[in-house]
């Protein structure tokens, strides 16, 4: 995937709104899972074939993912 014109970083979030995501590059994204009063913060640096193929559907808003803002996702994803 050529993602030389897009914007980085991306914001997406799953349909059941308690996963989030920050794409930082076609290769690099931020995945932060909120589960009761937990959050749980990864960092994917893509060197597999399907951890790429998820980049890639993320940023052409496959289903189930969800474009947001970086106001929403810095809210949702903030530590309580």
């Amino acid at each position: 995937m050529n993602d030389k014109n897009t914007d980085f970083p991306q914001y997406r979030k799953l349909s059941n709104d308690k996963t989030f995501y920050k794409i930082q590059s076609d290769r690099l994204f931020e995945e932060v899972q909120l589960m009761g009063s937990k959050v749980f913060r990864y960092v994917i640096d893509a060197k597999q074939y399907p951890e790429i193929l998820k980049i890639q559907d993320m940023l052409q808003l496959e289903e189930p993912y969800l474009t947001i803002s970086e106001e929403e996702f810095t809210q949702k994803t903030a530590v309580l």
